[in-house]
């Protein structure tokens, strides 16, 4: 199925672009119902106030059509995303097959990783876009200063990732390099150089998940000063009903939820696309 393409998520999408469809068609869905909610509840709240349960039974409705929808996508994936991975693991031992085992197995276990963003960290990106997008038009119709502060902190946040991906992309390479030596090190048998391959599988590790925390501070830093501002203006600058500083809060809120995991996700094509060139490696290649 793979036979002399680069294995990639470009070649997944291209080879399986039915099944990627159609769960990203139901993440959209599922995310148009979802971002709703708060505005929904917001209006809820000010109808159940002035004794009035239609806004209420409205959002009773679209909490259930969410329901059914993400229970739909999930039994889906399950079985989509299944035989992407038989398909690519083959194609990847296929190119590997006249290398060690210890590369091929590594490098198998690496592509998992691709078709696991598809089925994952895609889904989420879909889902955050759209909630960053609607969260500031949202938040815009209220007041333009209230969008403005949430796509600075946006844009920040984005800055603040593009300077440490370069970092990103080596670290992952030099743990990447270090699980493609497991198998041939656990095969010799010798405890000091198993005991220094795991040592350095931890090293590696370390350095990822500092920079990663490094990184992430940051960012919070900037959302949260985000969210504080825009319930301080809310409550204080604006003649808002209860249930509309609720929609505000509840949308700057779920903006930091979502303009976090975009950084989370460029994270993850960094990783994804060394491992990318990884696997494309011939196999008498280092």
């Amino acid at each position: 199925m793979f036979r002399d393409k680069k294995l990639s998520i470009g070649s997944l999408i291209r080879t399986f672009w039915l099944q990627v469809g159609v769960t990203w068609g139901l993440t959209l869905f599922e995310t148009f119902i979802l971002v709703s909610l708060p505005l929904l509840i917001g209006h809820a709240i000010d109808g159940l106030l002035n004794e009035n349960w239609t806004p209420f039974l409205w959002l009773a409705i679209a909490m259930a059509v969410l329901l059914a929808a993400s229970v739909g996508r999930r039994l889906y994936d399950t079985r989509a995303y299944g035989r992407m991975r038989v398909e690519l693991g083959a194609a990847v031992v296929e190119k590997a097959q006249n290398g060690p085992v210890s590369t091929a197995n590594a490098r198998l276990e690496m592509s998992r990783e691709l078709v696991s963003f598809l089925e994952t960290e895609a889904p989420v990106v879909i889902m955050a876009v759209l909630q960053v997008v609607v969260s500031v038009a949202i938040l815009y119709s209220f007041h333009g200063l209230l969008a403005a502060t949430a796509a600075g902190a946006s844009l920040t946040a984005l800055i603040t990732y593009g300077v440490s991906s370069g970092r990103f992309f080596r670290l992952n390479g030099e743990l990447n390099a270090q699980s493609e030596k497991q198998v041939s090190v656990l095969e010799g048998g010798v405890k000091a150089a198993i005991s220094a391959h795991l040592s350095a599988l931890r090293r590696h590790e370390v350095r990822l998940s500092d920079t990663e925390a490094v990184v992430y501070g940051l960012i919070f830093v900037v959302l949260l000063a985000m969210l504080g501002f825009n319930l301080w203006f809310a409550s204080t600058q604006l003649t808002a009903t209860p249930g509309q500083i609720f929609s505000i809060v509840s949308y700057s809120y779920e903006f930091i939820e979502s303009a976090v995991m975009l950084p989370a996700a460029l994270q993850s094509l960094t990783r994804i696309s060394e491992i990318t060139q990884r696997i494309n490696q011939l196999s008498h290649q280092p």
